[in-house]
């Protein structure tokens, strides 16, 4: 059984399993070229047509394909032809026994000096996808509020820009971190009071943030800017764990920062269901949808 995500490595599992009479299941992370075509650093005409006819071709050859959500799952059926039938959805995953709710004054936080400020943390990577200039644009606005500091945690092409954004806006509430190791991550996440879930408008369905169910793990309230058709969206409301914000508007996400900041039980109640609801995505119960899938498809 041949399982793959990225469609040119697709392409060579797609036919190793036609000759040996395998299975083959199709998994999509992101879905391109989607996700190409709505960022500016890349526009190829050629490479797009080409990963448009390799993803319909994988999907046609697929046994099983797999999205990480039912807008994704959308996407995949009205946008490259996928028979409904034989999509699953399959989210990612939350190590809740690796990521567990902390307080917050820990190691993480005194060493740099969030015990005592009101964290906005963005953790992971920083990439063409999510807008964090609007985040930096964000903490420009909340520059007047002397106790809320944004924390950017992590690396991604987008970071040196961002910082020199920070810099050149003089602003002395953002604070820059690179990734933790696996062993901090629950000091990290609990160093936070909010986190920042964030991406460009137009990607609702090509891509769902897996960064989403580290942060339910941790037990904390976030704000999302993300469109209201994305599996982000649809988990925050199913759940009642955050509070979304328009995408791209860092007047809007200032405000719903600044609603959690003045309302710490509302805050507290939002993590606390965001715990609750990691424990649906939980690590081995994503597992197991994967054994299932796996199973019946060993049995047909």
């Amino acid at each position: 059984m041949a399982l793959t995500d990225p469609p040119i490595i697709g392409l060579a599992a797609a036919f190793a399993a036609r000759r040996s009479g395998a299975k083959f299941v199709m998994l999509y992370q992101d879905i391109f070229p989607e996700v190409a075509c709505l960022l500016e650093d890349f526009h190829n005409e050629a490479v797009n047509r080409l990963l448009d006819r390799v993803n319909r071709f994988l999907i046609r050859k697929a046994d099983r394909v797999v999205a990480l959500g039912e807008t994704m799952k959308e996407r995949l059926v009205a946008g490259k032809g996928a028979d409904p039938q034989k999509v699953t959805v399959i989210h990612n995953w939350a190590d809740c026994a690796a990521i567990l709710p902390q307080t917050k004054e820990n190691p993480f936080s005194l060493t740099h000096g969030l015990a005592d400020k009101f964290v906005v943390m963005h953790s992971g990577n920083m990439g063409l996808s999510q807008g964090l200039e609007n985040v930096v644009e964000m903490a420009r606005r909340l520059k007047r509020f002397p106790h809320i500091r944004i924390v950017f945690v992590g690396e991604g092409v987008t970071r040196p820009d961002l910082e020199t954004r920070a810099r050149s806006l003089r602003l002395d509430n953002v604070l820059f971190l690179p990734y933790q190791p696996k062993e901090r991550l629950s000091e990290s996440f609990a160093s936070a009071d909010v986190f920042l879930v964030s991406l460009k408008r137009g990607l609702a369905g090509y891509i769902v943030p897996s960064k989403l169910y580290g942060i339910l793990a941790a037990g904390r309230p976030y704000v999302a800017a993300v469109e209201r058709a994305s599996e982000v969206a649809a988990i925050t409301t199913r759940y009642q764990c955050g509070l979304l914000a328009e995408p791209e508007d860092p007047d809007d996400l200032a405000a719903k920062v600044l609603s959690l900041y003045r309302d710490r039980q509302l805050a507290n109640t939002l993590g606390t269901n965001a715990r609750k609801a990691a424990l649906q995505f939980d690590r081995p119960r994503q597992v197991r949808a994967y054994y299932q899938l796996f199973q019946e498809l060993l049995e047909n």
